[in-house]
């Protein structure tokens, strides 16, 4: 019963030394809650490992070529890419900070283990703490032919064409008009791809306005209110067949119509990355708004598991700003727990209760976020409120 011991030898497949790593906190995932992570909480001297699945850090940003919005201390007016840069730079400016690429981390094991495996060498670890922000995986849709080549996720299409310079398809279809879908939209447009349309099954645009303004400005049509009916072709895509829907989201016959596309671009939605928490057996909720499982937290972002945090997607599916305060957040509150220094305790406690007030009472206050905020104050709980969950629900495995 509970967890498993972690692994103290290789598996029959071919594997190096395993090597244990001293860390006081371990941040799973490089993308911009992680990275953010492990800058604030080694600029304050812990030992930080953090672990990247891709060969580098970044995460989303590496594919984002639009111009963030805010302040210029949350990036305002650089690129998605370009704040990637950044990080990187911060992070290869810290030598307590060990950073391992092309590394997954498999598994929550019994007294606090996690343990890490790259692709020729397994890892041990025993942190204090742990951030969890592992991010979020692409949705699907179910349809016939979409299984053929040139039906893809966009962040499948963003990898290839911002990351390998590769353009995926000629005559594109998206579907779905959130930021997601608009913004790669305009990136194909951007190389010269031919978007036939962008189809959203909803009655409005998902987006923010100064997106879809900018695939209008091309002549793209969005069409509310339709979706995808079928993709068909020879051993690839050759087209698509379109329809409208009704108020019940149910094809109406006869509207349907045939786009002449050899790519099938699906933008509907990401669901948060919430495994290792499932594993550790932290507290769970669903929460439509966060599209899907995700872990009950308190304000600092400590879930039911104690010295686990979330942050970023993996916490609910918001975007990249939120994931960076969030990152930080998690961060000051390890920080205010493991390090002796009265002075620097009260610093990171200052600083992380101006950042909770400021992305809770003002960047959330904006009507683009109201939904992503509705589904996190449906998973915040208070810290009496964390207390009970842990009486109730006792904890397989903590932290610290």
């Amino acid at each position: 019963h509970g967890l498993a011991q972690v692994p103290v030898t290789p598996s029959d497949r071919a594997i190096g030394d395993e090597e244990v790593i001293e860390a006081d906190l371990l941040v799973i995932g490089g993308g911009p809650a992680g990275l953010s992570a492990a800058i604030e909480a080694a600029q304050y001297g812990l030992r930080v490992a953090i672990v990247n699945e891709h060969f580098k850090l970044g995460g989303q940003l590496v594919k984002q070529t639009h111009k963030f919005f805010g302040s210029k201390e949350l990036f305002g007016g650089l690129r998605g890419f370009q704040i990637a840069e950044l990080l990187n730079e911060r992070i290869s400016k810290l030598d307590n900070v060990k950073v391992l690429l092309q590394t997954v981390a498999y598994g929550v094991f019994r007294d606090g283990w996690i343990g890490l495996a790259s692709k020729d060498k397994l890892y041990r670890v025993k942190p204090r703490a742990v951030i969890v922000a592992s991010g979020a995986s692409e949705q699907y849709l179910a349809f016939p032919g979409n299984d053929l080549p040139g039906v893809m996720g966009a962040g499948g299409a963003q990898t290839l064409m911002n990351e390998y310079g590769i353009r995926p398809g000629d005559k594109a279809l998206v579907v779905g008009s959130g930021n997601v879908g608009l913004i790669v939209a305009y990136q194909l447009l951007q190389a010269g791809v031919d978007v036939k349309a962008i189809v959203e099954i909803l009655p409005e645009i998902g987006g923010w306005f100064v997106h879809a303004a900018k695939v209008r400005r091309y002549g793209v049509p969005i069409l509310t209110r339709h979706t995808i009916k079928a993709a068909w072709g020879y051993e690839r895509v050759e087209g698509a067949t379109i329809v409208e829907v009704d108020e019940r989201f149910q094809p109406i016959p006869g509207s349907e119509r045939d786009i002449d596309c050899d790519l099938v671009l699906l933008a509907v939605g990401l669901a948060p990355d919430t495994r290792l928490f499932a594993q550790a057996q932290a507290v769970m909720k669903w929460i439509p708004e966060l599209a899907g499982p995700v872990p009950l937290r308190t304000r600092e972002l400590e879930t039911s598991v104690p010295n686990m945090y979330v942050a970023g997607d993996a916490s609910g599916i918001e975007e990249a700003t939120t994931a960076i305060i969030e990152g930080r957040i998690a961060a000051l509150s390890v920080v205010s727990k493991f390090i002796e220094e009265d002075s620097k305790v009260k610093k990171a406690r200052e600083d992380m209760e101006k950042l909770i007030d400021f992305l809770w009472n003002e960047y959330r206050a904006s009507p683009l976020l109201a939904r992503a905020k509705a589904g996190k104050e449906k998973a915040t709980v208070s810290s009496e409120e964390m207390l009970d969950l842990r009486k109730k629900y006792p904890p397989l495995v903590s932290f610290g």
